[in-house]
């Protein structure tokens, strides 16, 4: 059996955890950005692909995937999975739902949703147990796509790469997506409905009159005395203008008879009246009807009411840009707004321990009060629109520059002098504030200028300030930035090792290298610093150390030297390093004595137990162990003797001032003494000048690496 590579989650007790006010936000974006496209008209498969990369972002390391039931084979295949390589849809097509289909399979088969949290276990997943070891598919949760009479003609799923059970966030975000799927659906079919009959409609046999030469009614059929509401003695022998809206000009008319002289026909949408003043909205298709002779006796007119059509389609424009709860403008109406670059003033309101209103008195009353405040600041103040974009969020949108602090100041002293009632409970009810003003990233600027706000205590107000606040917009922007780098290096190859040399201080020989990790771009060598900390909190740590084993043993390979490499707490819970050094130290003929494992001050201090057997297992197979950066942390001096560590490298902000601050050379000094009476060799980091290692050559430190011997470079050098 393939080994399971899949991180196991704590699942206890995981469905009880209630769904955040954050986490139904979520879901009401997913749903907006749906609705939204839908609106627009984008294409079903965009839309449905759509659907899936926000599903997935709510689940970090999954993939969501759509299947369809095909009626007449009664197998399943993948209709949209946009971050499933070929090869998972290949595998997965036409599937046959069953007890051993996976969960897709299963969900279809009983109707019912499936949350199966270990594919490689679970019978339920019997018939496809090698796709879940082929494409590490952990666990799946399945909610099947009902049509309008309740059975299951699809599924929504999301797979892991992690043993995990779902929330009820989860399966809440699973039920909404699986309803989404099926109004995306509805609505393709009623775009088709609308495309035949602008292509087919002359044809059709539901509203139809007929007109002699002089354009009277001579017959009407059944279905078009149902649309209109007349009865047939009211119509015959009256003129079709009876019909008319009013909402057209002579020109219209006109063109529409010339139309019909000269192609015997005319089709189009119209809008006409139903015999109580209602406007219909219609697909009208007139045709001549000739005579032998080529002259014409009658007129044909075919009508197909697109009225319901139509107001479905407002009804989920509506919705795409109003919030379902209160009425007001979501955050997509803003910021289609925003795109016409036009100055606003946006002030962005978040209600104060609304979780804890939800909490105390139950969802329906947190629904209640923000009806009653959104009504509230629509009607009490002067604002152009009143917009719900968040949970308990609302947004103040005003078309030209106005005094932030003024306008806040009327709403803070309304609430304060008035209190909220729903239901029979009195609730004293204050916001905290972010505002901006100007023509671009408004929606941006006042989240910025909110978060400070909450960070400053409730009730507090914080206007965006351009030149402080883009700061810490850009770092955001610069991490995001480099971890794009990181991904791409990784998967085009362009993450290299350099060598830095460290010198013995006694032959005064370079023998010994550090393996340091570099990203080559466009001819550009970027250093870890840039990419590090988007790799720790990416999980990709393990990854870069891998890179940097293979690609170091095989240069290595060509000479004798030592050289060591950097383990972080991430490769040692990952459990791989010493099955992966063996595999490395075999293919390329390296031998462990040759190695150097350098680990961080803190990995050795926390000393949990998984870590420190692998530690002492990698010490017996030969491989050498060092301490980075000792001193950064507070040291456990006990456990570095336990480890019988073969090197301690000094922390480099001790070293790189040690001829100038003497704090840092106390304690220099006294490490090197516990190092010498522990008779472990000292590597002085950052040796960068000669007054530097003049210092260390006193402290009689063994070893010095630094710019000043050694600059990093590609091939090590001596």
């Amino acid at each position: 059996m393939p080994r399971d590579n899949c991180q196991r989650l704590d699942t206890v007790h995981i469905d009880e955890v209630p769904i955040s006010p954050d986490e139904y936000n979520n879901i009401l974006k997913m749903q907006h950005a749906v609705l939204e496209m839908m609106a627009l008209q984008n294409t079903t498969k965009d839309i449905l692909a759509r659907l899936c990369t926000l599903a997935e972002s709510l689940l970090p390391n999954s993939v969501a995937s759509i299947m369809l039931l095909d009626n007449k084979t009664g197998l399943m295949s993948i209709i949209s999975a946009p971050s499933v390589p070929k090869l998972g849809h290949d595998a997965l097509s036409h599937l046959k739902p069953g007890p051993g289909g996976g969960s897709c399979g299963n969900a279809v088969y009983k109707n019912e949703p499936q949350f199966i949290q270990d594919a490689f276990q679970d019978n339920r997943w019997s018939d496809l147990r090698q796709i879940a070891y082929d494409f590490n598919l952990c666990s799946c949760w399945s909610m099947p796509v009902r049509n309008k009479e309740k059975k299951a003609i699809g599924t929504f799923a999301l797979s892991s790469f992690e043993h995990r059970s779902p929330a009820l966030f989860h399966k809440k975000l699973l039920e909404n997506a699986a309803s989404l799927v099926n109004i995306v659906l509805k609505n393709e079919e009623n775009e088709k409905r609308i495309q035949l009959f602008s292509s087919a409609m002359q044809n059709a046999s539901e509203g139809m009159i007929i007109t002699d030469a002089n354009n009277k009614i001579i017959e009407v059929n059944q279905a078009f005395l149902k649309i209109y509401g007349y009865q047939e003695k009211d119509l015959l022998n009256q003129n079709p203008k009876i019909f008319s809206s009013g909402l057209y000009g002579t020109d219209f008319y006109t063109r529409m008879w010339q139309s019909i002289s000269h192609d015997f026909k005319w089709s189009g949408e119209i809008v006409n009246k139903h015999a109580d003043g209602s406007e219909i909205i219609q697909w009208l298709s007139i045709s001549a009807l000739y005579n032998e002779d080529n002259s014409s006796n009658n007129y044909l007119a075919i009508f197909s009411d697109l009225t319901e059509l139509k107001n479905t389609q407002q009804q989920i424009k509506f919705m795409a840009y109003h919030d379902s709860l209160t009425g007001l403008h979501n955050k997509s109406y803003l910021e289609k707004l925003f795109s016409l670059k036009k100055t606003y003033t946006l002030i962005l309101l978040n209600v104060n321990n609304f979780s804890y209103i939800n909490t105390a008195y139950g969802y329906e009353i947190g629904d209640k009060l923000l009806i009653l405040l959104a009504n509230i600041l629509k009607n009490n103040f002067n604002i152009d629109n009143t917009c719900r974009i968040n949970s308990d969020e609302f947004a103040l949108l005003y078309g030209k520059k106005i005094s932030i602090k003024e306008e806040v100041a009327k709403i803070q002293s309304y609430f304060y002098t008035h209190e909220v009632q729903v239901d029979n409970i009195t609730l004293n009810i204050s916001f905290s504030y972010g505002g901006a003003c100007g023509n671009k990233n408004l929606l941006r600027n006042s989240a910025l200028a909110l978060k400070q706000a909450k960070e400053n205590g409730k009730n507090n107000l914080y206007i965006f300030n351009q030149d402080h606040d883009n700061i810490d917009h850009l770092q955001r922007e610069l991490f995001i930035e480099s971890n794009n780098l990181l991904h791409n290096a990784l998967s085009e190859n362009k993450l290299i090792p350099y060598f830095q040399g460290i010198m013995n201080n006694k032959t005064k020989k370079i023998l010994k290298f550090e393996v340091l990790a570099r990203i080559e771009k466009d001819g550009e060598i970027i250093s870890p610093n840039k990419f590090i900390e988007p790799a720790r909190l990416s999980g990709l740590l393990p990854e870069i150390t891998k890179v940097m084993i293979d690609k170091s043993f095989k240069i290595m390979q060509m000479n004798t030297f030592i050289f060591s490499i950097n383990i972080t707490e991430d490769d040692l819970s990952r459990n791989y390093l010493v099955d992966y050094l063996k595999q490395k130290s075999l293919e390329y003929n390296i031998n462990p004595n040759r190695v150097i494992l350098e680990i961080l001050e803190g990995v050795s201090a926390t000393g949990k137990k998984n870590h420190t057997r692998q530690l002492n297992t990698l010490k017996e197979k030969g491989y050498a162990l060092a301490i980075d950066d000792f001193g950064s942390e507070y040291s456990n001096f006990e456990r570095i003797l336990n480890l019988d560590i073969n090197f301690l490298k000094i922390d480099s902000k001790y070293i790189k001032d040690i001829d100038t601050n003497p704090k840092s050379y106390e304690i220099a000094q006294a490490i090197v003494f516990f190092a010498k009476n522990a008779k472990i060799p000292c590597i002085a980091e950052f040796v960068h000048n000669k007054s530097v290692q003049k210092i260390v050559k006193k402290l009689k430190i063994d070893f010095s690496q630094g710019y000043y011997f050694s600059e990093p470079n590609p091939l090590p050098i001596a």
